[in-house]
């Protein structure tokens, strides 16, 4: 009865929908274990490592009351700088030389991508997805997958393209300021003249 339930007419999106669905329970099976574990008065605990994330303390600066690192782009130094450290050896290590082809005039990279704030906001949203979706623990067999799809492709496409943060950078030239905005005068001012 397949024409009854239009919605389940393609199998591949039916099967990938269930699947995303068991990674989402196998995760917050984890995280439930995890808490009724504790015991302690901070149900959050250190997380045993089992995010991906370098083993970190939960008390550690920078890091957030349920035990998750905060995002790059609202912490201060030395936080930002260690960060981004961790950051960069994962894009150069991890990132640049499993997935990144040579650059070319269709697919933007700057070899000083950490100059560009942008980037590194995207990247470390990258980076935070990857180390969750590639935790077996808690991710199931399907969350490499939903990287990729999820967050990979977009990022690259974002990141890589023509008007992406790179767009102004070539091999030999860096370029941070080309996605600075003109002043457009407003329309209520243009309106009172």
């Amino acid at each position: 009865m397949a024409d009854d339930n239009p919605g389940f007419s393609d199998p591949v999106t039916l099967f990938q929908d269930v699947e995303d669905l068991k990674a989402q329970i196998a995760r917050l099976t984890g995280l439930i274990d995890r808490l009724t574990a504790g015991g302690g008065d901070d149900p959050a605990g250190p997380g045993d490592g089992d995010t991906g994330a370098p083993a970190q303390d939960a008390d550690a600066e920078g890091e957030e009351e349920d035990g998750y690192p905060p995002f790059i782009l609202l912490l201060d130094s030395p936080a930002y700088d260690e960060e981004l450290r961790a950051l960069i050896e994962w894009v150069e290590g991890v990132l640049v030389p499993g997935y990144l082809a040579e650059p070319s005039s269709d697919a933007h990279w700057c070899h000083l991508w950490f100059e560009h704030p942008v980037a590194v906001g995207r990247l470390h949203a990258l980076w935070l997805a990857w180390q969750e979706l590639t935790e077996p623990a808690t991710c199931g067999y399907t969350g490499p997958s939903t990287w990729h799809r999820d967050h990979l492709d977009p990022c690259m496409r974002e990141l890589r393209g023509r008007g992406g943060p790179f767009g102004g950078c070539t091999k030999n030239e860096h370029q941070i300021a080309h996605r600075q905005p003109s002043l457009v005068p407003s329309a209520w001012r243009m309106a009172e003249s």
